[in-house]
């Protein structure tokens, strides 16, 4: 779709604000009541999923040009999906982030680009990663040793893809040695793609490059047919988001799981058991892109009608995509399996969950955007008591570690994997 089939949402957004705060019937306390970091930050309208609906509105109909504070409006947002989650609790005919999705193609489209997005872009295209400086010749040294099909070579019922972080980060590398092993052991009939593996692209699309996502799209579902795969598991939760809700419209049908659903499924047929005891008291954290933006693909070919000029309908009726239906349930079954560990909620969890940071391209191009918003929820989880932050994305881990590292907080941080793996 285009900018302009989003016209509607545009008209029909009333300002009510809803999109700046968590759900009202959750809400715990006003210090973490907020539930967009862009507008909590930047405290103007335009900074939030009302103020910048108004903007593109405004560039539809040309009342004001591109300049430097629009691109700032436009690209100092995470998507995370919290506008998207509070929105659809009342409104039944909106979608936000779907609208800034296209806000940002367009932005592409038009040339308006940051300078920052255009050199990870050129790396991609290079190197197939979105993480600058780095190079594919590298990307497979993780599994090194591993002992693991080579899907370039071999068939496999299971593809594991890393991912570019869990690829690229030595300090977070273990987290994809840890899960493949743990499947290996189990049975689980497994292989990658080494060095031939390319990045899901999920990232590219959230910064507006729609073209680029649609040729590793297209990439990775050939690699995977041709190696008869029948299974996609990730440990990276943008690339989960990736295959789950973009691939489909690509025509990708195979399925796909993040790990956190193969090791809950696993422990519910039996095949694991964890035997050691974790005592320690773990938050944890949701990852955007695997709760709120984690509820399966549902395709829609439909059309929109008025009631009496007035009612808006969609006929057949329109999936409603809400937050609801995410990953939530299989990462806490998890940490309540293990021995000794005890689970503590923050405030904002699940669909209302708090953004780490480091989504849509602001990890890159805003820093201090980014520090804001992981330091505020590392707060939220010092609030519970907890010793130490458990999440399932790589981008989350990497972002809180480095956050700790830069103050006086002492806090662990683990992938859930991690945990797993000591609790075996």
């Amino acid at each position: 779709m285009a900018l302009e089939d989003y016209r509607g949402n545009m008209q029909r957004c009333t300002r009510c604000s809803y999109c700046k705060w968590v759900l009202w019937d959750h809400l715990k306390s006003w210090r973490f009541a907020k539930g967009c970091p862009s507008i909590g930050y930047n405290n103007f309208q335009s900074y939030s999923a009302g103020g910048r609906l108004a903007v593109a509105l405004s560039l539809l109909d040309g009342m004001i040009s591109y300049t430097d504070g629009v691109l700032d409006i436009v690209y100092q947002c995470q998507m995370c999906g919290a506008c998207d989650v509070a929105c659809k609790i009342c409104r039944y005919d909106m979608e936000p982030l779907a609208t800034l999705h296209e806000l940002r193609a367009r932005l592409v489209e038009d040339g308006q680009l940051l300078p920052m997005h255009m050199f990870i872009i050129d790396n991609l295209k290079k190197e197939d990663t979105m993480i600058a400086g780095k190079v594919k010749a590298d990307r497979g040294k993780w599994a090194e040793g591993l002992n693991v099909k080579d899907l370039t070579r071999e068939k496999a019922e299971v593809a594991f893809h890393a991912g570019c972080r869990l690829s690229y980060d030595d300090g977070l590398s273990k987290i994809a040695k840890a899960a493949v092993t743990l499947f290996k052991n189990v049975g689980v009939d497994i292989g990658i793609m080494g060095k031939e593996e390319s990045c899901c692209g999920g990232r590219a699309y959230e910064i507006g490059y729609k073209g680029e996502f649609s040729k590793y799209a297209t990439n990775n579902i050939e690699a995977w047919t041709n190696a008869g795969v029948r299974t996609v598991v990730t440990s990276c939760s943008d690339g989960y988001w990736a295959f789950k809700r973009l691939y489909p419209e690509v025509g990708c049908k195979i399925e796909i799981l993040h790990t956190v659903e193969l090791i809950e499924r696993l422990i519910k047929e039996g095949r694991l058991k964890f035997t050691k005891t974790i005592p320690k008291i773990v938050t944890y954290h949701d990852p955007c892109h695997l709760g709120r933006q984690g509820e399966p693909y549902i395709p829609w070919k439909g059309v929109e009608k008025r009631i009496y000029g007035q009612m808006l309908v969609h006929e057949p009726k329109k999936p409603r995509f809400n937050g609801a239906y995410g990953i939530y349930d299989p990462p806490r079954t998890i940490l309540d399996s293990i021995p000794g560990l005890e689970l503590v909620e923050m405030e904002r969890i699940r669909e209302n969950a708090w953004c780490c940071g480091a989504g849509g391209g602001v990890i890159d191009t805003y820093p201090d955007l980014c520090s804001w918003t992981v330091t505020e929820r590392i707060e939220e989880a010092r609030a519970t008591g907890a010793e130490a932050i458990v999440t399932a994305c790589p981008w989350c881990e990497r972002n809180f570690i480095d956050a700790i590292e830069k103050s006086d907080i002492k806090m662990e941080v683990y992938d859930i994997m991690e945990v797993v793996q000591q609790a075996i």
